[in-house]
């Protein structure tokens, strides 16, 4: 009967066991903003094709992060491939994304609109000031570029411990 109930036992904190773990495990991720899903995100590689002839379109991407603001974690640049990325901020200002480089390599999910648009000078000047780019690096911009943004509504960051 002892052995029974010791066996029991065990076989209670096993499960309780695995089932802290699995909570542990499935906490990984980490969201700013609106609560999004993974459901339905379309490669960030895709974006450039999706976009075409349009100059907004509101979508849910999954792609890998390049860089984060170091300031404030205020924007965050998404690969896109083939060399692009997009530099992604979030709705409102409401939310911030981590500012060290603990997020940099891993995949985000993000929900917004994407915008076809021209950043000028002072602004990229700015974004490369907040990326901790030398002083040379910064004067070297001199041209406004055309480029893909992002404004996020919600953001979850895959496998962040």
């Amino acid at each position: 009967m002892k052995t029974t109930k010791n066996m029991a036992v065990a076989l209670i904190a096993i499960v309780f066991g695995m089932l802290l773990n699995f909570n542990v495990f499935a906490q990984k991720d980490a969201t700013y903003g609106a609560k999004i899903t993974e459901q339905g995100a379309t490669e960030a590689t895709q974006l450039t094709g999706m976009m075409k002839d349009k100059k907004t379109l509101t979508v849910k991407l999954k792609g890998k992060i390049i860089q984060t603001c170091k300031k404030k974690g205020c924007w965050m640049e998404m690969d896109l491939g083939n060399g692009q990325k997009m530099r992604v901020k979030f709705k409102d200002y409401e939310f911030f994304v981590p500012k060290d480089e603990s997020a940099h390599g891993k995949v985000a999910v993000i929900e917004g609109i994407a915008t076809k648009e021209t950043t000028d000078v002072a602004t990229l000047k700015h974004y490369a000031q907040d990326a901790g780019k030398s002083k040379a690096e910064i004067e070297k911009i001199t041209q406004p570029k055309e480029e893909l943004t992002f404004e996020a509504s919600g953001v979850i960051i895959k496998d962040m411990k």
